[in-house]
């Protein structure tokens, strides 16, 4: 093991490749995830148990006030959060003040909460960043000590984002842990609250199609920002809740009322949008399961019909 003594405490495979690279490091000391899927539980788990590192799940909120004495057993010399879902409390990050790292997946102060990607997709950014800060008891605050820039490409949606800053998180956290082991000093910087915004987690009405009021851009992009996440963004048609998950820019152009389905072939479905564009939807998702557009039309004829 390196000089330096880390524990990771994570949300989920998003933080797989970082825990790779600490491990292969030999900075790896313990790993504890709150509120994970069941199979990144038991992957975390088997995986430490064959490595001899502490492992530790909180479920719940109320369970992680255990994080205390599990830390004490761990010792750890720095404690790596990457989408860790819980607040730590004043009195631990006290008790060990100024080893508490946060890693998180948007630009600080822009896009502080808990889904920055969604929030930068959705707002139509072309690049966002891993951000490394030391961790007090507000989300996303405290000083910061530096970011990775990620380019965002046109054709990025939320999963393949996601998976460019897992792996910059991978980097950054070697990063910081050599700052640590082999810095004389680590910068900090305090962060400009003029500049701050944050974001609650998305509900329903972030995800829904508001066809009279978008335009086909937006619509694009919210699309998407709920890929895979939210299974796509939402819409109604004809009652009925449903999904559109992926979908391009059509080259028509119309007069019709925004929703309204213009086309349909084997391959798309073209929608009408506000601003005189129209937007060819591919995939689509309802009680049905997840159709292509073709599949979608010959359950019903749908052209003339409108999303709503």
């Amino acid at each position: 093991m390196s000089g330096l003594k880390i524990a990771v405490l994570c949300g989920g495979r998003f933080a797989l490749p970082a825990i790779q690279q600490l491990a292969v490091e030999k900075y790896l000391c313990g790993i504890a995830i709150g509120n994970g899927d069941a199979a990144t539980v038991k992957l975390l788990d088997s995986e430490c148990e064959k490595s001899g590192l502490p492992f530790q799940s909180f479920p719940t909120a109320k369970s992680a006030s255990g994080l205390e004495n599990w830390l004490e057993e761990v010792q750890p010399d720095a404690v790596f959060s990457i989408c860790f879902p819980y607040r730590i409390s004043e009195d631990l990050l006290t008790k060990w003040e100024g080893k508490f790292i946060n890693f998180h997946t948007g630009p600080l102060p822009q896009y502080r909460g808990p889904m920055p990607i969604f929030e930068v997709l959705r707002y139509k950014e072309t690049e966002t960043a891993i951000s490394v800060h030391f961790m007090n008891a507000e989300f996303d605050e405290g000083d910061l000590i530096f970011s990775e820039k990620v380019d965002i490409a046109p054709e990025d949606n939320f999963g393949t984002l996601a998976g460019k800053l897992s792996f910059c998180a991978a980097m950054s956290a070697q990063n910081m842990a050599q700052m640590l082991e082999f810095g004389s000093m680590v910068p900090r910087q305090e962060q400009d609250e003029n500049h701050a915004r944050y974001f609650e987690k998305p509900e329903w009405e972030d995800t829904f199609i508001q066809w009279n009021r978008m335009d086909a851009a937006e619509i694009l992009q919210l699309i998407k920002a709920c890929n895979p996440w939210n299974q796509g963004a939402d819409t109604v048609f004809m009652g009925n809740p449903m999904k559109i998950i992926v979908a391009h820019l059509g080259e028509e152009r119309h007069q019709a009322k925004p929703g309204t389905i213009l086309q349909a072939n084997e391959h798309s479905i073209s929608v009408a949008c506000l601003d005189g564009d129209c937007i060819n939807v591919q995939v689509i998702g309802g009680s049905n399961g997840i159709v292509t557009a073709g599949q979608f039309n010959q359950l019903k004829p749908v052209v003339g019909y409108q999303f709503n």
